[in-house]
């Protein structure tokens, strides 16, 4: 067919047209795919870390939790635990704790999901919050464990109690008596933290003070009750109907509430009855806190019971594990005693010998230093510390972290990791902290994460070390220990702080070559 003239000259338009809507076509493809491939760029980018499991494995395993986590950590230094909420990361490489607790410390928090867990328990403290919440309290207590009057009046309460502690193990040998050391830890520490923290004397250890000794079993029970929250979805479920483990916390610290807010008002109104300005009114923490701000019950409720679990639990099941790795390894026991032969004589009284263990000694005691730390390398007093990720964020491993992910470094798993500590990462080995010369030699703190570490680190950490060296020093220098029953597995209860289930029986003897009496 003949094409008319008329359209014959439109011919070119109608080509340009089209050439220009190919073109439009092929640029609107070429824009798409390349969007594509930066987006499949991107997701290929974000890459996680692999899955290990679910947080229902650590339910079923919860009697063994920190063995399961290790076995999952042997095998990949961080992996992923699904749950009906979020991811859960755990690692125990070094370089990513440091990321985490430093380096990008203000991205990994407590956040609101460990604050819903902890809330009940330990308030608005220093271990639940982050923020101004956390820096007003954090300024607080470092200005308090760093001034001297704390230190020497410390020093004071814990030789005292040793003694205390050491008399009762005197009659126990006497009478050949199986003892529960932990217990008898518990007590006094219990007793150390109520007077160094409130000016208190509660004498629980000599089971004088039946409402003490009530309120530290009652505070371990709250303390299992709350870990069980981090494994049980329906928590929020049980604590609305209060039924099961959540009927049970309310109650605890119902016991827990009614024993503080009592401590509370007795300080107060002492504290308004002295009128002469005495050491008594300002060398206790609570004093003191009393005395430079103007705090409410409450926050003082709060603050007292994170001292209670940050003094009591974790240096009293510090001491129960290091008794019984030298029960395990009695040449470590006696390497002890014969350092302690060397910066101490084992003369005169009790009182008199622990008075005789003073800064200096303690300083010399570098083997002792090394056989505590080596005790919390296999057995930190906290296990396993969770953070929030408030921003999605890659670690220094190139894997990726979701915004609302929990993030945990893993303490007890670190010291069995032989990428970390070598091939003998699970044995009891006191010299890997030594140098040539016998002197004890610091790790990372990013390594060895008993007491944390970044802006977060553990401000009690020379204070837990002085009372731990100071027992360890009584009670080593005038007994021998043993296993009660040297077949009898030793585990760990799974809750907030590692305390030995069950207790640790032992039996003491004294020691032939002491005077002490």
């Amino acid at each position: 067919m003949a094409i008319p003239l008329a359209s014959s000259s439109l011919l070119p338009l109608l080509l340009l047209a089209l050439l220009v809507i190919v073109a439009a076509s092929l640029t609107a493809c070429v824009l798409v795919n390349y969007g594509d491939h930066r987006r499949m760029r991107r997701r290929k980018k974000k890459k996680y870390h692999p899955i290990a499991g679910t947080m229902f494995n650590q339910l079923l395993n919860f009697g063994r939790l920190h063995h399961y986590m290790t076995d999952l950590a042997k095998k990949h230094s961080t992996y992923r635990l699904l749950s009906p909420f979020r991811n859960e990361v755990y690692t125990s490489d070094p370089v990513n704790v440091e990321y985490i607790l430093k380096t990008n410390f203000d991205n990994y928090g407590k956040g609101a999901y460990n604050y819903a867990i902890l809330k009940d328990l330990l308030g608005d403290g220093i271990f639940t919050v982050d923020g101004e919440k956390w820096r007003h309290q954090r300024k607080l207590s470092s200005y308090e464990f760093s001034t001297k009057v704390l230190r020497d009046f410390s020093s004071v309460i814990f030789r005292r109690n040793a003694t205390k502690l050491a008399g009762i193990l005197s009659e126990a040998a006497k009478g050949k008596q199986i003892i529960d050391i932990q217990d008898l830890f518990m007590r006094s520490t219990l007793d150390s933290i109520f007077k160094v923290a409130f000016g208190v004397e509660l004498d629980s250890m000599c089971g004088s003070d039946q409402e003490g000794a009530e309120f530290s079993a009652v505070f371990d029970d709250a303390s299992a009750c709350t870990l069980w929250r981090y494994v049980d979805v329906s928590w929020r479920v049980k604590k609305l109907l209060n039924i099961g483990s959540e009927a049970k916390l309310k109650k605890h610290v119902k016991v827990i509430d009614n024993f503080v807010y009592k401590l509370i008002r007795s300080k107060i109104e002492l504290m308004k009855n002295l009128e002469d300005g005495s050491s008594m009114k300002k060398d206790d923490i609570l004093s003191r806190f009393l005395q430079v701000t103007d705090t409410n019950p409450t926050e003082l409720r709060d603050i007292i019971l994170n001292f209670i679990i940050a003094g009591k639990d974790t240096t009293a099941t510090a001491l129960s594990w290091f008794i019984y790795m030298v029960c395990k390894h009695p040449g470590v026991q006696e390497k002890v005693v014969q350092e302690l032969n060397k910066v101490t004589h084992l003369n005169g009284s009790l009182s008199e010998f622990a008075n005789s263990i003073t800064e200096e000694v303690l300083e010399r005691m570098q083997y002792l230093h090394a056989t505590i730390t080596e005790t919390l390398r296999l057995y930190p007093a906290v296990p396993v510390d969770a953070k929030i990720c408030f921003s999605d964020d890659t670690l220094p491993d190139g894997f990726s972290v979701r915004k609302g992910d929990m993030v945990s470094y893993q303490p007890y798993a670190m010291g069995r990791m032989k990428f970390i500590w070598g091939n003998d990462a699970e044995e009891f080995r006191p010299e890997r902290w030594l140098d040539g010369d016998g002197k004890f030699q610091q790790e990372s703190p990013f390594k060895f994460t008993a007491f944390q570490a970044g802006p977060r680190i553990c401000l009690g950490k020379e204070f837990a070390y002085r009372q731990m060296k100071i027992f360890s020093a009584v009670l080593l220098g005038c007994f021998s220990f043993k296993m009660a029953d040297e077949g009898k597995e030793v585990n760990y209860r799974t809750m907030i702080n590692l305390h030995i289930d069950g207790g640790l029986h032992v039996l003491v003897s004294r020691r032939q070559e002491s005077e002490v009496d």
